[in-house]
């Protein structure tokens, strides 16, 4: 298997999904050991810098990519593999951001109150131990929390010669910020265009389901990853399987659409694996999915519908790809 190492210069990283050239060309079934910023572009180190002084928001959610996966044509799948993550950093940071966030008044939903106060937290990462540790800024309370690394970026090239911010998550993945975008799991993308051209970043130390504030531990990040093509077959939202569950992505406003698309790409889902009926696969999934919320405060709120494998019949999806690549994983951790 070819082993590729990539850690971009400041000057190469993308802010967009879709109108930026390819860092380089890999073939299918190539690992990446990459290195990722963090979503303020490294502006925010001390509890005393701000991100209404230090962020600049045109260089937020950098990305490391875009990778051109040779003999990706549109309509094809793009399954990435995520083999392990580990932070590239000795601390994490979260922030509250002036109108940014769940609990607060946005340029969306704009309501007569003020902001909330731009305040910063540091939580120390403790490598022997696993865990970051949060200390209030308002009082003397600390805890030490398990790390649960995540990437909140993973996508591909928009169709139709889109470009859109990596804060935007839609059926081309992005900024989902999603928990079970971590180690173990498989990410399956459509491909749009030429090359894929997918692109991680936004690497979370750990996140609550629904990024509640608007900032998870925010941290660089050392990823490793199987990249492989499937031809054809391509799902019309992100899906993702892992060991345990069978999962799809909706990301829209209002949430409820989100919901909606989710359970739809999931129904889809049923259908190619068991040859069910439409009707059939939306009352087995009516009864055995769960919807977590991946985040309430980007452009678009993202929902995961997920189903247990333990309670279906044995499929193998996209021929089996989660398997193979979990196989070829083994020997690739840090």
């Amino acid at each position: 298997m070819d082993i590729i190492e990539f850690k971009p210069k400041f000057e190469q990283f993308a802010y967009t999904f879709g109108g930026a050239k390819p860092a380089m060309r890999i073939k299918p079934g190539t690992a990446l050991k990459l290195w990722t910023e963090d979503a303020f572009n490294n502006t925010i180190k001390t509890i005393d810098d701000l991100s209404s002084e230090k962020v600049d928001l045109h260089h937020i959610n950098p990305q490391t990519g875009p990778f051109y996966v040779e003999g990706a044509e549109i309509g094809d799948t793009l399954a990435i593999h995520i083999v392990d993550l580990k932070p590239a950093r000795s601390y994490g940071v979260s922030s509250s951001i002036p109108f940014f966030g769940g609990l607060t008044s946005t340029d969306r939903t704009a309501t007569l109150q003020d902001p909330l106060p731009d305040t910063t937290w540091i939580y120390e990462v403790d490598s022997v131990k696993n865990t970051v540790g949060f200390q209030s800024r308002f009082g003397d309370f600390s805890v030490e929390l398990p790390m649960e690394c995540m990437l909140g970026t993973i996508g591909v090239a928009p169709s139709g010669g889109e470009v859109r911010s990596s804060l935007v998550p839609e059926r081309f993945g992005g900024n989902m910020d999603s928990p079970e975008v971590r180690a173990g799991s498989t990410i399956y993308l459509g491909v749009n265009v030429e090359g894929a051209l997918f692109s991680i970043g936004d690497g979370h130390y750990r996140q609550g389901e629904g990024e509640a504030c608007g900032c998870g531990v925010e941290g660089a990040m050392d990823s490793i990853l199987i990249v492989d093509l499937i031809k054809g077959n391509a799902p019309t939202w992100p899906r993702i399987e892992n060991d345990d569950y069978l999962m799809a992505v909706g990301s829209s406003r209002p949430m409820e659409d989100s919901w909606r698309i989710g359970q739809l790409e999931m129904v889809r889902w049923f259908q190619e694996l068991y040859k069910l009926h439409q009707m059939d696969s939306y009352q087995l999934l009516s009864q055995i999915s769960k919807a977590p919320i991946a985040n309430v405060v980007d452009s678009n709120f993202s929902v995961v519908i997920k189903a247990a494998k333990d309670l279906l019949p044995e499929a193998h999806a996209f021929s089996d790809m989660h398997s193979s690549l979990r196989e070829r994983a083994k020997g690739l951790h840090f």
